[in-house]
């Protein structure tokens, strides 16, 4: 039965051409935002739960590195071959696919009965989450204009800083209740029974068919002055007449890409794994010239450059990916510290980070409110916050050492969750601004995956030096030491984002007094 327009309030509804249905905006975003926490809450909840899930399943320490970088790998390689996919084929069809696979590999993992096989289920549930994450951003940016989209990518922010604080706490309450075995399976099962739900939902309020655009408008233009020109040189050419161009070449040299730059920041088990690294890099300016070749000739390329041409795009996504390398670490350094230097159990480390997800909510929809006009100072004024709060969070460990309470570290914790928290929906607001629609699901695709390496790379430089610095010492781990200069880095790298969140700020006045 098709929803009357008289039942959905005007700044609510959206049609889509072709489609006599009318639509409701609320509805889409929940629809999108809630399976995007299930995705994103399954990287910080395992974090609290590798001691449960090592004594159950008798994991080595390679075995458990896998669970985590298996899945956040598999996440960064598909997210702009997907954004991609579904920009040409659909977005919602696409946000399905993805979902489908999420939930039916939530169950396998959670039924996994060895290492190797949990992580094989881990890196297909990856891939699911890799899927429906872009068609999340390129469904709002879609549907939603001006104000609204703000809110809208406010809202997105909330659910990102959210899914960080309540992973731990979410964890740490299974594994309280129902013990080390059937605690971090809880972790996983419970996306069953959301998924399904957000299956069915999706299936009813998303619009598919009739969404899907024709991909390239001006395609046939590019393509007719290619051939013109390569016929005049004298040169054969084979005409191709296909609709549909997904840059298969493309879509693998930024896959593998990705993979080379990440993996050895993910997986350290031997020093030859930094062979990948400069491989990644090469096969990415390699891509670079693929996708400028491509597009001359008069092909679509998997992701168009001239978006990195547009300001606010490119600096936004520069400013979220250095953002990102200073603070996701913390949040790790913290529960090693605090379960095996102080000796406090999972259910302590998941509670001691609620109010750092209050503020983080409180955060996300405050920065939404004031990105439009405010976005840039927002990210200046996030990454200041960052810096005093490792600070801060350095002088309570000095403290906890000293025969401080731990619970002291809320504090410096709970400032950290409201940066993060108005940081993304500023960021995600103002970076996506300008993108046009048609690329929507490849330019949130882009910044993921800026954002995913990056917080690769932090945890891998974050940890080693908190992991160094107990050892510069003799007898026991100096967990004092690593701390501080862990926390160090971190106050190094929020700088680096302060700087260029200062130039974004100079450049919204500007172009605010030009308009």
């Amino acid at each position: 039965m098709k929803k009357n327009a008289r039942s959905i309030p005007t700044e609510h509804a959206f049609a889509v051409p072709g489609s006599p249905r009318i639509y409701d905006k609320r509805q889409l975003l929940a629809v999108l935002l809630v399976p995007l926490m299930m995705a994103l809450v399954q990287v910080s909840s395992v974090n609290n739960a590798l001691p449960a899930l090592r004594e159950a399943l008798h994991s080595t320490d390679s075995g458990l590195q896998w669970v985590l970088s298996g899945y956040a790998l598999a996440i960064g390689i598909v997210l702009v071959p997907a954004g991609r996919l579904g920009d040409i084929l659909g977005r919602s069809s696409l946000f399905v696919v993805g979902l489908t696979l999420f939930t039916t590999m939530s169950l396998a993992c959670g039924l996994s009965t060895h290492i190797v096989v949990l992580n094989i289920f881990r890196v297909l549930q990856g891939i699911g989450a890799g899927i429906l994450s872009p068609q999340t951003t390129g469904l709002i940016l879609q549907y939603f204009e001006g104000q609204a989209r703000a809110k809208a990518f406010a809202l997105f922010g909330l659910v990102v800083s959210l899914s960080v604080a309540i992973g731990p706490i979410l964890s740490g309450v299974l594994i309280g209740w129902l013990g080390n075995d059937l605690g971090w399976r809880g972790g996983f099962l419970v996306n069953v029974p959301l998924g399904i739900i957000g299956l069915l939902l999706a299936i009813k309020w998303l619009p598919f068919g009739k969404e899907r655009r024709t991909v390239g408008p001006h395609r046939q233009q590019v393509q007719a002055e290619f051939l013109r020109r390569e016929r005049a040189a004298g040169h054969k050419v084979i005409e191709r007449r296909g609709k549909i161009d997904i840059d298969p070449i493309g879509a693998s040299l930024l896959s593998v890409s990705v993979l080379f730059i990440m993996l050895p920041f993910m997986v350290r088990t031997t020093p030859w794994i930094w062979t990948f690294l400069p491989a990644g890099l090469a096969l990415t300016a390699f891509w670079v010239r693929w996708e400028k070749r491509y597009k001359e000739r008069g092909h679509y390329p998997m992701m168009d450059l001239v978006l990195l041409k547009i300001p606010s795009y490119a600096l936004g996504t520069l400013t979220g990916s250095l953002f990102f390398l200073a603070g996701p670490a913390v949040m790790a350094i913290v529960a090693i510290y605090l379960q095996n230097g102080v000796g406090a159990i999972a259910l302590s480390v998941g509670l001691l980070t609620l109010p750092n997800a209050v503020l983080s909510a409180f955060g996300a929809m405050w920065g939404g409110r004031h990105a439009v006009k405010h976005g840039a100072a927002i990210q200046v004024l996030c990454a200041v916050i960052i810096v005093a709060s490792a600070i801060g969070l350095a002088g309570v460990v000095w403290g906890i050492e000293h025969g401080a309470s731990f619970w002291w570290a809320t504090i410096p914790l709970a400032f950290q969750g409201f940066a993060f928290g108005a940081f993304g929906s500023a960021n995600q607001t103002i970076t996506m601004m300008d993108v046009p629609h048609a690329h929507g699901g490849t330019a949130g695709g882009f910044l993921q995956t800026g954002q995913r390496i990056a917080t690769a790379i932090s945890i891998a430089m974050v940890t080693a030096v908190f992991f160094a610095g107990q050892r510069l010492t003799t007898g026991e781990p100096n967990w004092l030491l690593g701390m501080l200069l862990a926390l160090g880095l971190v106050v190094f790298l929020a700088s680096l984002t302060l700087t260029v969140a200062s130039i974004m700020v100079h450049q919204q006045r500007t172009s605010l007094h030009d308009s």
